[in-house]
């Protein structure tokens, strides 16, 4: 934690605009370009690269490091120790991408060291108010969190995923590429690439129609994606069956292998 006490601003950084009532530690590495409102905090360890925008009164504290053109809008803690009671003050990190959104109030917590240390946000995403990304989760690139969504520890999410509104998932889970979790669901088991749930403990409603439709891929491979979830959802099958069908009935391609990869190494078991 900042020693509030012990306060020694940055006085002048090149090429940047801090408003007087901020304070910004030494140490912090501050990028051109860079905005920081009134009352925000930069700790000692932070690094903000080029462009980076820091609303009135967010703190970006511990060892975090924001990339180019990430907006941190006002209010907003990025970099808190993890909220587990196993942490001891450890040297963990936050590592945040390229051009990415984070609301009003949105927390983002350090990694743990037995997590692997590093809570990981890739480039592109909009995380809006009141979301929640606890430590060592590790996120994608284009995903969308909508207002409320808790993501307890570990949990890992594919590029292009959504969350609506008010939901969460459990530590560990993970969520493929192109899934969708709806408003209010609570997800407790994998959610396979493609797919969409919803409810409170999240079953498969269907495939993310709306993502693949965005998602520019051509027909023949969305095509393979509707099989593969037939396959898997709509025959009955175990799931040792419904893998051996995907692999002779689909044809290889990254899509179908990343799906039978997804499945075949989920360790929470898959949303059915």
């Amino acid at each position: 934690m900042i020693d509030y006490n012990h306060l020694e601003t940055i006085e002048k950084v090149e090429g940047s605009s801090i408003h007087p009532r901020a304070l910004v530690y030494q140490g912090a590495v501050v990028g051109k370009g860079v905005l920081i409102g009134p009352n925000a905090v930069i700790g000692p360890k932070v690094t903000l690269h080029d462009g980076v925008q820091i609303g009135p009164g967010a703190l970006v504290l511990g060892k975090t490091t924001v990339g180019e053109g990430t907006q941190i809008s006002p209010y907003a803690t990025v970099g808190a120790p993890p909220q587990d009671l196993k942490y001891k003050g450890e040297d963990t990190e936050v590592r945040i991408g390229k051009n990415n959104r984070i609301c009003e109030y949105v927390n983002i917590s350090l990694g743990t060291v037995g997590g692997g240390g590093v809570t990981t946000i890739g480039d592109d995403n909009l995380i809006m108010a009141y979301t929640h990304v606890a430590h060592d989760c590790v996120i994608g690139n284009n995903c969308v969190f909508a207002n409320g969504v808790h993501l307890a520890g570990h949990v890992i999410v594919k590029n292009n995923v959504t969350f609506g509104g008010i939901s969460g998932a459990h530590q560990f889970c993970r969520f493929g590429e192109r899934a969708m979790v709806a408003a209010g669901s609570i997800v407790v088991q994998d959610v396979p690439p493609y797919c969409l749930v919803q409810g409170d403990r999240a079953r498969i409603s269907g495939l993310n129609v709306v993502g693949l439709r965005r998602s520019d891929l051509p027909k023949d491979r969305l095509s393979d994606i509707k099989t593969l979830f037939k396959i898997l959802y709509n025959e009955n099958l175990t799931l040792e069956d419904a893998i051996e069908r995907m692999k002779t009935e689909v044809p290889q391609s990254v899509q179908r292998d990343s799906f039978i990869d997804f499945v075949t190494t989920s360790h929470r078991g898959i949303c059915r």
